[in-house]
């Protein structure tokens, strides 16, 4: 009942994920810039403070809170841990504070002071510190307060700015509401700024009919890093099941040599923790991870949660699926799309605390060998409990491991799937085609609350999706989407060497890939000519060497008259500033006028300053708000601008 006697209200702290439920994502070294509604009944003077820790810490850290106009309040601190961490905030009716408030509105108006210089002295007695300069200065508070001979002395001091320090530093707390604890979690920097890229090691030989290998992999990854990539993702690479095997361009019935899709996952050769024979050994996989790193890549590893008829599973624990009346497990289904090769598992199962755990010491299996980037397939076809334990379980021990949602699915579900842990999202950036279309997908990322936990990462092709975009060899429209990837997102990735290479057949009336690598071994160009793949080199380059690319959501829009011209500003807040301009018309020269955002970078409207194109090199010296631009398709669709002022 000791509550009802509190009167400070708190409500409304942000960042807040339903409530307290879900953790609020930041990374290493970041601000965590906090808000609430803070107030009490009557005109007392509130005081809050901020209090958080790391879960290692012992104790919690206080940081002082500001008051700003209408019971708003603000403050934060900066993370400097991976890992968990826990704040909330306290606040009261501070009745030191008060006092001297109401002890200068009195002076103020000319009134005299005795009684009440003598009521502070319970407040000045009670300020506990240590510091000699502080002690002394109380003690000349207290000796003046009672001391009638010295009235306009106490005065001075009672009404002076250093008494408020002193109080807002040693706070008189009495009665202080306490919110609830709020979990925040803490990521390594390759949680915000990332660079993938994806191919199928099997497809990394020299020779279409056989079988790539590990080693072959190995002979790419200079070509991926000298690209500017710092991920690389493998699809799965373990034993594919013969059982419904599918044949080429998802055939129903797979010919003599067809390889099957890595997705239909198990054979008599193992399951989830074993490797496809033909790419080699484990300690091939683990010489290739550490290779990659030798190169500042980092492998990423698939994650798919799914089984082929021919799974060891299927026999072992056939109390993981579900079967239906005739002896037969249903296999999966996305009308119209039917894998008949795959079995989805049971999660809900009788048995389902031993087929998490088992899922668990896969994922902790390739933990060991050196796995801490994990992509996972269709996370929202399985429970949203399921990866709430299980990225808990992971973060226990490996705080360090980051998981992409590869969920094109209901806005709430992608949401949901960031809220119970994944790190990073695949997008519906891929059908974001038009300027209104991508400028109000990137409003809406930019402004929504979900950017505190939801972490877009930018795909213009994946395995499963070619857009009817790309179905056309026009360089320019692959070099638009990939500078829209690049530039709109800190975090983006590209299914290659298809992509560089302009692979633009599909699938009549479908957004696949016609001889889909997915059933089949591809033969590539595995060099670094073209124009296209210079400009991913650059522009990742460029990414690297410009903060203001490493974020998402410091997105500004810019106006620019032509509905074929999109533009946007991007800044680090200190001085790195960047505007982006892009040709959405794949066949004409497009011009405009654009405004700049001079105030963004506190110019005034009418300043002179240079911009850099960071791709060509080329600068022009501009003046004022706004400035004409023009864009061939034929040349560079879009413009990287450094502003320069």
């Amino acid at each position: 009942m000791e509550e009802l006697r509190h009167r400070a209200v708190i409500e409304n702290i942000n960042p807040s994920i339903n409530d307290g439920e879900f953790a609020a994502k930041r990374v290493v070294g970041d601000w965590v810039e906090l808000s609430a509604d803070i107030y009490a009944d009557g005109h007392d003077v509130v005081n809050a403070w901020l209090y958080a820790k790391h879960q290692s810490a012992k104790r919690y850290s206080s940081y002082p809170l500001k008051a700003l106009v209408n019971d708003a309040w603000e403050g934060g601190f900066r993370v400097e841990k991976v890992g968990a961490y826990s704040y909330y905030i306290e606040a009261w009716v501070d009745y030191a504070l008060n006092w001297q408030h109401e002890l200068r509105r009195k002076v103020k108006a000319g009134q005299k002071v005795h009684v009440e210089l003598l009521d502070g002295l319970q407040y000045v007695k009670a300020v506990k510190t240590r510091k000699a300069d502080e002690k002394k200065f109380l003690q000349q508070c207290i000796q003046a307060f009672d001391d009638n001979d010295r009235y306009t002395e106490a005065i001075e001091l009672a009404c002076s700015e250093a008494l408020k320090k002193i109080f807002e530093l040693y706070p008189n707390k009495s009665l202080p509401t306490r919110s609830k604890d709020h979990p925040l979690w803490v990521d390594r920097e390759k949680a915000r700024f990332s660079t993938w890229y994806e191919f199928f090691p099997r497809s990394s030989g020299t020779d279409p009919k056989k079988h790539g290998s590990f080693e072959d992999a190995a002979k790419r990854l200079p070509y991926v890093a000298e690209m500017g990539f710092d991920v690389v993702y493998f699809p799965p690479i373990h034993p594919i099941g013969r059982k419904h095997r599918k044949g080429k361009n998802n055939a129903t019935t797979a010919e003599e040599g067809d390889v099957g899709s890595p997705w239909a996952i198990g054979a008599e050769e193992g399951g989830h923790k074993d490797i496809h024979p033909e790419l080699g050994s484990l300690a091939d996989f683990r010489k290739l991870i550490k290779t990659a790193q030798s190169m500042g890549l980092e492998v990423a590893m698939d994650f798919a949660l799914q089984c082929a008829p021919d799974h060891p599973y299927v026999k072992e624990h056939p109390q993981w699926f579900k079967w239906r009346p005739d002896g037969t497990v249903q296999y999966a289904e996305n009308p119209p799309k039917k894998y008949q090769d795959i079995l989805p598992i049971n999660f809900a199962c009788d048995d389902w605390k031993a087929l998490w755990k088992e899922l668990r010491d896969v994922m902790f299996y390739w933990i060991d060998q050196g796995i801490r980037i994990f992509r996972v397939d269709n996370p929202h076809t399985k429970p949203f409990s399921f990866w709430r334990w299980l990225i808990a379980e992971v973060r226990k021990k490996h705080p360090d491991v980051l998981f992409l949602s590869e969920a094109f699915t209901r806005p709430k579900i992608m949401h949901m799937l960031a809220k119970v842990g994944f790190n990073q999202s695949y997008t519906y950036f891929t059908w974001r085609n038009n300027k209104a279309e991508l400028m109000e997908y990137m409003h809406e990322l930019s402004t929504d609350p979900s950017q505190q936990y939801f972490r877009p990462n930018f795909w213009p092709n994946t395995p499963d999706i070619l857009p009817y975009e790309l179905q056309q060899p026009k360089e320019s429209t692959f070099l638009a989407r990939h500078f829209l990837a690049a530039t709109l997102s800190s975090n983006y990735g590209m299914y290659g060497p298809v992509y560089e290479n302009m692979v633009f057949q599909g699938v009549p009336g479908k957004e696949e890939y016609f001889d889909s690598e997915k059933y089949e071994i591809a033969r590539h160009v595995w060099d670094g000519r073209g124009k296209l793949k210079a400009v991913i080199r650059s522009l990742n380059h460029i990414r690297r060497q410009n903060p203001a690319l490493q974020y998402t959501f410091n997105y500004l829009p810019c106006e620019v008259n032509n509905g074929h011209l999109m533009a946007y500003f991007k800044s680090d807040g200190a001085d790195n500033h960047l505007l982006m301009l892009v040709n959405l018309d794949p066949y004409h020269t497009q011009a405009g006028i654009v405004s700049v955002p001079l105030h963004a970078m506190g110019l005034p409207s009418d300043a002179e300053y240079m911009v850099k194109d960071l791709l060509t090199q080329e600068s022009y010296a501009w003046r004022g708000e706004h400035n004409y631009v023009e864009l061939n398709p034929n040349g560079l669709p879009f413009h990287c601008f450094q502003v320069i002022s």
